[in-house]
């Protein structure tokens, strides 16, 4: 177990020192999906949907999910966010929609968790909205695109 930074020595869970650590811009991008009937996207994108402005919504939902990453995940250092972009996107192959989180800030750890909660919680939001007209959705493919910054460097997904 001691090739993990969040467990001890002692074996147990802790939060990592990053004091030491150089404060560095950071940005981290994800994405995930939400699939549904195409029905269903169509309700969406015309706008016959029971709980109102679905997108919308989402985006906020994504936005506020960021901002509060560290009292969601247990370990998570409290960042001071620059920004959060959450975008939702109509996907007709899919056929549902597409989440985009994008988030930065100037800190001394990454903000890719940051980025993929916004992301979970907007395809929830998205879920949630849309259950009375499709209990077949499914969330899918949330994963981290790209980061940039801190000592590991810049990474992109292949």
């Amino acid at each position: 177990m001691t090739g993990l930074s969040h467990i001890g020595k002692d074996g147990r869970a802790r939060m990592v020192d990053v004091s030491g650590k150089d404060e560095t811009a950071r940005t981290a991008v994800a994405e995930g999906a939400l699939v549904c009937l195409p029905t269903t996207l169509a309700a969406v994108l015309e706008g016959r949907t029971p709980k109102g402005a679905v997108i919308s919504t989402a985006e906020i939902a994504g936005v506020i999910a960021a901002k509060r990453t560290s009292e969601l995940i247990p370990l998570c250092h409290p960042l001071p966010l620059s920004k959060v972009a959450v975008s939702i996107e109509p996907d007709d192959v899919l056929p549902g929609l597409r989440v985009r989180a994008e988030v930065k800030t100037t800190a001394r750890t990454g903000v890719e968790m940051e980025a993929l909660t916004a992301v979970s919680i907007a395809c929830l939001t998205l879920y949630d909205m849309l259950k009375a007209i499709d209990r077949t959705m499914r969330i899918t493919d949330i994963r981290v695109m790209s980061k940039a910054g801190g000592k590991s460097g810049d990474w992109t997904a292949a």
